[in-house]
């Protein structure tokens, strides 16, 4: 309703009768039956194919913007215009023709189905292929380690970051240094800067490090090895020495290893490290050291028979007491005093090249002639840290030790195979040997202020080595100098034991580190000892020449893994002490004792 002035008319609408057009005539002609299309010539002279009344155009005109002719809008409506996409449009284009269908593939096409092809396999892989893979994976993580940068033996996966073979936090400047025996560059392949604080170190915690959580007997240490004793702090590896009531022992220690997770042969080991106490109070017992993959430190099991040989010959030194019918006799005499002077009472050496050809239990590999190559689990110490002498300091003591023994103990250590650079600091270690072990030792005057009682600085450890025979060499580093080398003929032939030459070791080293307390190491001054105390490493690096890269615990050439697999119990269980007792496995038959 409107209710505007009702003196005005309302506006006006227009009449519906205007938009009634009347019916048009038809638009188009009958199409041409064989095309189907409508040309201008059908228009009859019309400038439109429309017909429609001219005065109710106009009136329409009024009332709209936009007039009823579409030609009027820009846009050319002739039937008879032919545009590209026709045939689209009309599909049956070409309804006269014989249907034809193009079965080519286009390149288009191609791409097309090599997605496909590429999304379907994905979700293939996705689904089904991810799962089995990770569970197989998981069963070989289980059972152990030893591809460098996987998993440990508990399965658990490093991540990225400074869990790599390098640290990413290593400088730049020592990812190369020169070789101590030759000045040949040798590149960094290992290290470990402990720059995360707060790191732990329990068994599946860390991919290449696993804390000792036992008593290691061995050497009558007086503490229990726990591993809430080691963790990193302000930069540095830490392990605490503690006076505390643990496992029926007054005392705490620690000891980590690299222990099947991550191994070297050859090249150079360097440590950075804060001595613990102060430097003239005795009875601490640190060490970083190294030993072959196949004995695990603090598993007796592991060790007997293995521990310390390097050895390679099948003769009197692979028997039990290097003594065969009682000969010969020099390994009856001179010996150990509390053994009633015997030269050795090792059990023999388990793997060695004695062992009968047909024996599945060997590791192996062989020799050309069918032999085994002898195994075992050698020892090269970075250093044992003591405090001795007239007025008491700090020194070191670095060697290697190896088995079968000289007459009593005393290998070639002439000028030519025992080579020291400053005789005021360095000298011939005087233990040689016991009944159970022979050191090629040279004992070194340290850093004074390295200790965390005195200056608290660090001190670089280390040594370089060659393994083999001939050309073979260890050489040791103290506080960043060349403290003494040990050329391989210095453990060459002994005819009055008749044994053959020991090697340089050439098994697989994993790295230890431990700081312990024991008579066997010296006296104890408890009264001045203070505790807790510290063993502190800034890092650990490993370097190897280019030409020479080996890293690894499961080397081609000195195999290790179907071994310990095959035995995981003696590995894995501290409590097992001995091989054949504990264990209860033979020892492989050997050739010079019986009879294949």
């Amino acid at each position: 309703m409107y209710l505007g002035d009702s003196s005005h008319s309302p506006p006006s609408t227009p009449s519906r009768s205007l938009l009634r057009l009347s019916p048009p005539s038809p638009p188009f002609l009958t199409p041409s039956p064989s095309t189907r299309k409508l040309f201008r010539e059908s228009w009859n002279g019309s400038e439109t194919p429309y017909s429609f009344d001219g005065s109710r155009l106009s009136s329409l005109n009024e009332k709209y913007s936009l007039g009823p002719d579409p030609r009027q809008w820009g846009a050319d409506l002739s039937t008879d215009l032919v545009e590209p996409d026709d045939d689209i449009h009309n599909p049956d284009y070409h309804f006269d023709r014989p249907k034809r269908y193009d079965l080519s593939f286009s390149r288009r096409g191609m791409a097309n189905l090599g997605c496909l092809s590429m999304l379907i396999t994905g979700f293939i892989l996705l689904f089904i292929g991810y799962p089995v893979i990770s569970y197989f994976r998981k069963v070989q993580m289980l059972k152990s380690a030893f591809n460098l940068g996987g998993a440990n033996a508990t399965g658990q996966v490093p991540s990225l970051g400074n869990f790599g073979l390098i640290d990413h936090e290593t400088p730049e400047e020592a990812h190369f240094r020169e070789s101590w025996r030759d000045g040949s560059r040798m590149q960094l392949v290992f290290s470990d800067e402990f720059n995360t604080d707060g790191r732990s170190f329990y068994p599946g915690d860390d991919p290449y490090w696993e804390a000792a959580d036992l008593h290691y007997w061995e050497t009558n240490n007086l503490e229990w090895y726990d591993p809430a004793a080691v963790t990193t702090e302000n930069g540095s590896l830490v392990i605490t020495f503690s006076q505390k009531q643990t496992h029926n022992l007054n005392y705490q220690g620690g000891l980590i290893s690299t222990w099947n997770k991550f191994c070297f042969t050859g090249g150079y080991i360097e440590v950075s490290a804060m001595l613990p106490g102060i430097n003239n109070v005795v009875g601490m017992w640190p060490a970083v050291w190294t030993m072959g993959n196949l004995g695990r430190a603090g598993y007796g099991a592991s060790l007997e028979g293995m521990w310390p040989y390097t050895y390679d010959a099948c003769d009197v030194g692979t028997v039990p007491d290097q003594v065969l019918n009682g000969q010969p006799v020099a390994a009856t005499i001179n010996g150990d005093p509390s053994y009633n002077d015997a030269l050795s009472v090792l059990p023999g050496q388990r793997l060695s090249r004695c062992t009968c050809p047909d024996d599945t239990t060997h590791p192996g590999p062989k020799h050309d002639d069918g032999t085994f190559v002898g195994r075992a689990a050698p020892e090269i110490d970075i250093f044992e840290a003591q405090v001795t002498g007239e007025p008491l300091r700090g020194q070191v003591s670095q060697s290697a030790q190896f088995a079968p023994f000289n007459h009593a103990w005393i290998w070639q250590n002439t000028s030519d195979n025992m080579i020291v650079p400053n005789p005021e600091i360095s000298h011939l270690n005087t233990f040689m040997g016991s009944a159970t072990q022979q050191a090629t030792s040279v004992v070194t005057d340290t850093s004074q202020q390295c200790y965390e009682l005195n200056d608290g600085c660090y001190s670089v450890y280390g040594f370089e080595y060659k393994s083999g025979y001939d050309d073979a060499y260890i050489t040791w580093v103290s506080e960043n100098v060349t403290a003494w080398t040990l050329n391989a003929p210095g453990v060459g032939p002994d005819p009055l034991v008749q044994i053959s030459a020991r090697s340089i070791p050439q098994e697989p080293m994993y790295i230890i580190v431990n700081l312990g307390m024991s008579r066997n190491f010296g006296e104890i001054d408890f009264e001045h000892l203070t505790f807790p105390n510290h063993l502190r490493i800034d890092y650990i690096r490993v370097y190897q020449p280019a030409h020479a890269i080996n890293i690894g615990c499961n080397p081609r050439d000195f195999p290790t893994e179907d071994y310990i697999n095959a035995h995981i119990e003696a590995y894995t269980n501290p409590n097992l002490t001995t091989w054949r007792g504990d264990y209860g496995q033979p020892f492989p038959k050997n050739s010079l004792l019986e009879s294949c």
